[in-house]
């Protein structure tokens, strides 16, 4: 959904759910706004005067529903350019019932104000320079954010922390970028006023900063979407049972009957902070004749690969290191946390068991003994992944598109300038490199489809 921009309007929109609550707002912004909204609101029987109204001081005033009282409600008005919008803007806290929020909307209709497109508040802040795109992106992040972890990566993109990263690596493109466009204006006098060694110096550089951002959104992606851990094993050895003990709740069936698992099951946990999607997958084994059951084999295969940690569930008692064969290219190869769960340790008793390189915890997924271990090694995976990482951590994937067109033209200038290409040739790429990395703060982006489309994903009172 887009949303079309007219920035001479005055909107309006609730900024809050609907839903029955305590209580509710319903913001307003633009250019003159002061003056339609003093109309409905009442203090002593009289229009509040627009003329008297402080910046950032609330109001208590009635509601005027025609010649019908509607709510008594606090207003706040803030004077342009210190709102959220850099416009004047009106925020009106009424009671949190459905019917007065609704109403509430259409009195400010009737009187000339326009009801606001999803993003809208938001894509105005971006249009006067209160935020750059990233961090408005922030903001719906923010709002989005189900817990601690990813509410920390949007409030530290909100707060401009990535934002003066890209555009320091910018900078420093424009700034030798200019310098090759002045050689070319004195092309004919062969001046050189771009030293080539500090220019593989500076692509070196860029190409280690952009790969670091890069990297960091295997990181940011998991913590925003919830960080999958694929549960798998034989059947019987207790992975349904696990799942319902780690999401504290009876997610999954369980039974003695092999197979009884043919699809995944998924449910989200948090633990110290972190989102976890935990996958309860099909048992796997080779000498099943059930056609449905193979091809829930098939997606446990598939649900690995998808995952960041592997929890494989065995039975302590009988557990041997030839289980994990089928599993050696995974935890060697592809960067997976894996985890072995020996389980049923109330049933028999077994040596505390050592695998080397893999992590194995001794417990009893249906008494929940030694589930704080395993708790613990999951939030310590996620905490090594950002841990490699610096403090911005990108989990855009808008981001990453175009951090991946700037490295791949910024790798084009440097072979062009190593094999000796013409200094013209080389700001072509240097440009898509300039272009892509603004496209993340909003510096190239001028078309107000594209615009549309990015603050279209918001709620509308954002």
């Amino acid at each position: 959904m887009t949303i079309n921009i007219m920035n001479g309007d005055i909107i309006c929109a609730p900024a809050t759910a609907a839903a029955t609550s305590a209580i509710g707002v319903v913001r307003v912004s633009g250019k003159g706004c002061f003056e339609k909204v003093c109309p409905i609101l009442l203090r002593n029987g009289k229009p509040l005067d627009c003329q008297q109204i402080i910046s950032h001081k609330a109001y208590y005033c009635h509601i005027a529903d025609g010649d019908a009282f509607l709510d008594e409600v606090l207003v706040t008005f803030f004077k342009s350019p210190h709102s959220y919008t850099g416009e004047d803007s009106v925020e009106i806290s009424c009671h949190g019932s459905i019917y007065i929020e609704q109403r509430l909307v259409e009195i400010l209709i009737d009187s000339g104000i326009r009801m606001a497109g999803p993003g809208e508040f938001t894509m105005r802040a971006f249009r006067n320079g209160r935020l750059d795109l990233a961090q408005a992106e922030a903001v719906a992040d923010m709002i989005a954010s189900r817990s601690k972890a990813a509410h920390d990566i949007a409030a530290n993109q909100l707060r401009g922390t990535y934002s003066s990263k890209i555009n320091t690596l910018r900078q420093q493109l424009v700034d030798f970028t200019a310098l090759i466009e002045l050689e070319l204006d004195f092309s004919d006098e062969d001046v050189e006023f771009a030293d080539r060694t500090k220019f593989f110096e500076l692509i070196s550089n860029l190409k280690v900063e952009i790969n670091t951002l890069l990297r960091s959104f295997k990181a940011g992606n998991a913590i925003k979407n919830g960080i999958p851990v694929a549960i798998v094993g034989r059947p019987n050895v207790g992975k349904s049972t696990l799942l319902n003990a780690l999401v504290n709740d009876e997610k999954a069936i369980v039974s003695d009957i092999p197979g009884t698992t043919r699809d995944s099951i998924e449910d989200e946990f948090v633990i110290d902070g972190y989102t976890f999607r935990f996958i309860d997958t099909a048992g796997i084994r080779s000498n099943t004749d059930d056609t449905i059951e193979r091809l829930g084999i098939e997606r446990t295969y598939a649900k690995m690969q998808q995952a960041t940690i592997v929890i494989y569930v065995t039975e302590a008692a009988t557990f041997s290191i030839q289980e994990l064969e089928p599993f050696a290219d995974i935890i060697a190869n592809t960067g997976k946390t894996f985890i072995v769960a020996a389980n049923k340790v109330d049933l028999a008793s077994a040596p505390t068991l050592q695998v080397e390189g893999v992590r194995t915890i001794m417990l009893s997924a249906k008494n929940k003994t030694n589930l704080n271990e395993l708790n613990d090694a999951l939030v310590e995976t996620v905490k090594n992944l950002t841990d490699q990482q610096d403090t911005i951590i990108v989990s855009n994937l808008r981001h990453v598109e175009a951090l991946q067109r700037a490295f791949g033209a910024i790798e084009s200038v440097e072979r062009g300038f190593s094999e000796g290409l013409p200094a013209d040739l080389a700001t072509i790429d240097l440009h898509i490199a300039l272009d892509a990395l603004g496209e993340i703060t909003g510096n190239a982006i001028t078309s107000n489809e594209i615009l549309g489309t990015i603050f279209g994903k918001f709620c509308i009172g954002k």
